[in-house]
């Protein structure tokens, strides 16, 4: 904050006052208006100067060779009232914890005093004033601090400089540390704050004189970001006090939050002294909410108005995340609702403060009653008048802020010390008749490094100590009072990642033991993802489950990932599993019946060829050229149990037997069916006067045939393997979620000579049957085979476009059924007929009976 218009030219006029050590005299009212000249001596004689305006007497005081000066909030503002002039304004309110931290001051001035190892032989004085929480009056004191309480006073080198301040402890708010030091800088006098958390003052530029024992809120908004990130809120409401302290943390923790992924649903600024109305609104804000974590940024004495205010109409439950100024200041333990609070504190310390006798207010406000102006009060802090008093003044058990005094007074004190006694020894005395400047002072506070009661005192180039919280916890206790337990700790100085540890049990909002829930829509579960909703925060998002063939294994997952090829998600899509592996078994149903049908056409072919073998001599078998049947019948067989390669898991030697075992059984049963029908229509020509064709078609010819046909297969099959052969491969392109198990065709071309050749022969084979399909029934079969080509061709024409547009295993099933549809046809319409007549018309199985039928 600015300093006010109103001390502009109070600063200009006491500033250059300082500067030149000369101070205009006044005597009167009459020389103020006439504005006399400086009374000036000649020769050895020192100028005489007189201060102007009215002094603040300090709250407490003690003259010593060295002053220093302490700022605190002894009083502040409880309510904030619309004067109307016609009745005195409500008083101002003690605050117990800012008279503690002034009365940890005099202490540990009265204890290096008493030191014999720091600066002996001189007393250090002080003069601690009361700011009132109220910026003007915190500069106004600045002021007195820079240029002491007497009224007249002389700018003699030899003159005492008892009454100017080496130095300043204070204030506690950052906005009065910020016009303090923006007033007495000039002067180059060091102040040292203990409670003063704004990032702000840590620029050098800005504020050259300015040193803390507190850490910086930037330290306090990133540990304060990380909790909450930690314990899984991402939908937060945020408060902060509308001061320098309160917007500057709070603009840090927000860019901390933004960073982890958090979303803020409100934030809210207001400041003790703005109207009710005001404070109602922000009461109002937290009330109708749906963030259930609350973290405020707020001033003590800021909060307490706002806690007040939500006292009279509880909001609903709330977890309440809270900065340093507040959260371990035991007065605020008496709003019970904020039970499970949690928060960044300062290191608690022990500090054996002793009595005052000069706390007349502090007994009045205590007690509420009136001491005459005879007597006196004498305060312990455990006991007064025999009884136990539960205040922030007397609770030496939570002693953290007010250790910041206690180091900022030995800071001081050290940085006098290698100032006056730096050409001493330490046993020596040092000499207190020394004149000192403040910037010396100043210099040297820059590199005090020492430790004191066990804590360990330095600044950094920013004028920072080391940042060290203690994370606290509002528990309850077994009395049902709320007290401040230590559940962890944040070290800055730590590596990323490790600053942050918790060692107990939290208790949370409403005595809670399970981590409340703070989310603007619930968290997506493993198989989804986020999709933001339109016009709103990150954090509030619909949960859309995974596409196909996606997974998302983690919660509120922005996007999903595609499984490896050979994995496919599980049901849930948050896991990928192998694919399962699909070919044709001989486990299943389908493997089973075509496995069935395979060997039940193997054993029927040899059934009939036993059958055939046992009546070879019968008219029927001598008639239909026996050898070429026997060889028909075994290169069936062989069809039959060809299939079977196809059943089963492929490998390389499967794939390359199925398909070439296939083309050359069915050639070479085509080219025996041929032979057949080659014959039949050459004995009937031969029986034609002159004809002499069958010496061209006897066994030798029908043997070579049949080898002639079928070794063109043979050929065929052998470059096919030789060039490109089928091998086994997973298909993943034909489903999605499974792997079919099949024999690639490796050349597409040698796969369809192989059909289209035995398509070839079996189109030959059908024309002949059809030109001899007239001829006697008792001495041919051209019928048979006519029909049983008919067949043959219907199949394996039906079979392309069913091969072609059957997915996976049923490719192998189609196949498979081509082989043993066609096998049937040609072992049922060519052979079942002759065996019927055989086992079951054995009459008609004679030369007579064929030739008498043939006559007629």
């Amino acid at each position: 904050m600015e300093v006010p218009t109103l001390f502009i030219g109070l600063i200009m006029y006491l500033g250059l006052t300082r500067l030149n050590s000369a101070l205009v005299s006044i005597s009167s009212e009459k020389d103020l208006k006439e504005r006399a000249a400086p009374e000036v001596s000649t020769g050895a004689t020192s100028v005489k100067c007189q201060l102007q305006g009215v002094t603040r007497p300090p709250a407490f005081s003690m003259d010593g060779d060295y002053i220093i000066g302490g700022v605190f909030s002894i009083h502040y503002y409880m309510h904030t009232v619309k004067h109307n002039y016609t009745s005195l304004p409500e008083p101002l309110s003690l605050d117990s914890r800012e008279l503690r931290f002034s009365r940890a001051m005099v202490f540990a001035i009265e204890e290096i005093n008493n030191s014999t190892e720091l600066l002996p032989g001189i007393k250090l004085g002080y003069q601690i004033h009361d700011s009132c929480a109220s910026v003007p009056v915190a500069v106004h004191v600045a002021f007195q601090l820079a240029n002491g309480l007497d009224q007249v006073f002389n700018t003699s080198e030899k003159c005492s400089q008892s009454g100017m301040a080496m130095a300043i402890i204070g204030e506690s708010g950052s906005t009065p540390s910020i016009s303090m030091s923006r007033v007495i800088s000039s002067f180059a006098i060091p102040q040292v704050s203990h409670f003063a958390t704004c990032e702000c003052l840590s620029d050098k530029l800005q504020y050259p004189n300015f040193f803390r024992t507190i850490p910086s809120d930037q330290f306090q908004a990133d540990a304060l970001a990380k909790m909450v990130k930690h314990f899984g809120w991402t939908w937060i409401g945020a408060v902060r006090s509308d001061s320098d302290y309160g917007n500057n943390g709070m603009a840090s923790f927000l860019d901390a939050a933004r960073k982890e992924g958090i979303c803020v649903e409100y934030s809210e600024s207001f400041y003790r002294t703005n109207p009710r109305s005001k404070i109602q609104r922000v009461a109002d804000v937290i009330r109708r909410s749906t963030a259930v974590v609350v973290v405020a940024f707020v001033a003590s004495g800021d909060l307490r108005i706002l806690l007040e205010e939500l006292s009279l109409k509880p909001s609903p439950p709330r977890q309440w995340i809270g900065s340093e100024s507040w959260v371990t200041d035991p007065d605020m333990l008496r709003f019970s609702f904020c039970a499970g609070a949690i928060g960044f504190g300062i290191q608690q310390s022990v500090i054996p403060v002793a009595a005052s006798p000069m706390l007349t207010e502090f007994w009045e406000d205590t007690f509420n009653c009136k001491l005459g102006k005879s007597e006196k009060v004498s305060l312990t802090y455990h006991h007064i008048s025999d009884t136990v008093l539960f205040l922030p003044y007397t609770d030496t058990s939570q002693l953290r802020v007010t250790n910041m005094v206690y180091k900022a007074a030995y800071a001081i004190a050290h940085a006098i010390h290698d100032t006056v006694c730096r050409n001493t020894n330490t046993t020596a005395q040092c000499d207190k008749f020394s004149r000192i400047e403040s910037q010396e002072v100043l210099n040297q506070l820059k590199k005090v490094d020492f430790i004191q009661n066990g804590y360990h005192v330095s600044f950094d180039v920013n004028g920072d100590p080391v940042a060290i919280y203690e994370l606290v916890n509002w528990q309850r206790s077994q009395s049902g009072s709320i007290e401040l337990v230590t559940v962890g700790h944040y070290n800055a100085s730590l590596p990323v990642g490790k600053e942050f540890h918790i060692n107990k049990d939290l208790t949370w909002v409403e005595g809670g033991t399970q981590v409340p829930v703070s989310m603007c829509t619930d968290s997506c579960p493993p198989g989804t993802r986020k999709v933001l909703q339109k016009g709103k925060p990150i954090c509030c998002y619909d949960c859309i489950p995974c596409p196909e063939g996606e997974i998302s294994n983690a919660t509120d997952s922005s996007d999903c990932l595609p499984c490896p090829r050979e994995f496919w998600p599980n049901s849930e899509r948050n896991t990928c599993f192998p694919k399962p592996v699909e070919f044709l078994s001989f486990n299943e149903v389908l493997g089973i019946v075509l496995a069935a049908f395979s060997v039940g056409g193997a054993c029927l072919a040899i059934t009939i060829a036993a059958v055939f073998l046992r009546h070879r001599k019968t008219p029927i078998v001598r008639a239909n050229n026996s050898e070429l049947s026997f060889l028909l019948l075994f290169s069936l067989t062989l069809c039959f149990l060809c299939s079977l390669a196809f059943i089963g898991v492929p490998s390389e030697w499967s794939c390359m037997l199925r398909h070439t075992a296939f083309g050359i059984t069915f050639v070479l049963c085509i080219s025996c069916v041929l032979g057949k029908t080659i014959v039949v229509l050459m004995a009937f020509r031969a029986t034609l006067p002159g004809s002499n064709v069958m010496k061209w078609f006897g066994p030798p010819q029908q043997r070579m045939t049949v080898v002639f046909f079928t070794f063109i297969q043979v050929l065929i099959c052998t470059i096919w393997l030789i060039l490109s052969p089928p091998f086994p491969m997973k298909n993943l392109n034909i489903y999605k979620e499974r792997v079919i198990l099949e024999c690639a065709l490796g050349s597409a071309i040698g796969f369809w000579a192989v059909l289209g050749y035995i398509g070839l022969l079996a189109i030959f084979c059908f024309v002949l049957a059809v030109l001899a399909r007239k001829l006697p029934d008792n001495f041919n079969e051209a019928k048979l085979i006519t029909f049983s080509m008919l067949i043959f061709c219907a199949v394996w024409i039906t079979f392309i476009p069913a091969y072609v547009s059957s997915p996976g295993k049923f490719t192998v099933a189609v196949e498979i059924f081509a082989i043993l549809a066609s096998s049937f046809g040609l072992i049922l319409c060519i052979f079942a007929p002759k065996c019927f007549i055989i086992l079951f018309k054995p009459e008609k199985n004679t030369k007579k009976h064929l030739m008498n039928k043939y006559q007629s």
